[in-house]
């Protein structure tokens, strides 16, 4: 036994001298930056890019405004209050993949809007017009908005889709919950 010892106990000298390590002190972030530094450094197995990108859509969400998520005037789809509902109409409505449409009168300005759902649930004959089928409840944001403000808007209206307005009052685009959505989640 007592060449065991003699034979083990040289190699647990090393063992003996070492005292265990103190756990690390817990990490918090100074600012922003050092928070993005410790989410970029932590591992995928622990914050999906997904989930990264969420985490960064909530923290950029008080500064986040709607003329960065928004449909630029360009790309939006315009019904003329006059214009029949007919088969091309109504296939260049579908086709667009919008569900909103901006009604205007003959000095193009807005005087409502037309939303596919109320097409869907209505019987069309080719001589309706447009005008016919708008809802002339429009509700506008300015592009400056933030993306908060648009909540408070969205459930004070009720509604879910927003003419977009600049600093002229000029129409610049269009804003939707689903945007909204689309930005939070990813």
């Amino acid at each position: 036994m007592r060449k065991v010892v003699r034979t083990i106990d040289p190699k647990l000298e090393k063992y003996r001298e070492h005292k265990p390590a103190r756990a690390p002190e817990k990490y918090t972030p100074k600012n922003l930056e050092d928070f993005i530094g410790v989410m970029r450094r932590t591992p995928k197995s622990v914050l999906t890019m997904t989930e990264r990108e969420r985490i960064a859509a909530v923290m950029n969400f008080e500064v986040k405004r709607v003329g960065d998520l928004m449909v630029k005037k360009d790309k939006m789809v315009f019904v003329k209050g006059d214009e029949m509902l007919g088969p091309l109409t109504l296939d260049k409505l579908y086709q667009s993949g919008f569900t909103n449409f901006p009604v205007i009168n003959r000095r193009e300005r807005v005087v409502g809007v037309l939303h596919t759902e109320a097409l869907n649930a209505l019987e069309i004959r080719k001589m309706d017009t447009a005008a016919k089928y708008i809802d002339k409840e429009v509700h506008y944001l300015h592009e400056r908005d933030t993306l908060a403000f648009s909540v408070e808007e969205i459930e004070r209206t009720n509604a879910y889709y927003f003419l977009v307005l600049d600093e002229r009052e000029e129409l610049v685009g269009f804003f939707t919950i689903r945007m909204l959505l689309d930005y939070l989640l990813g």
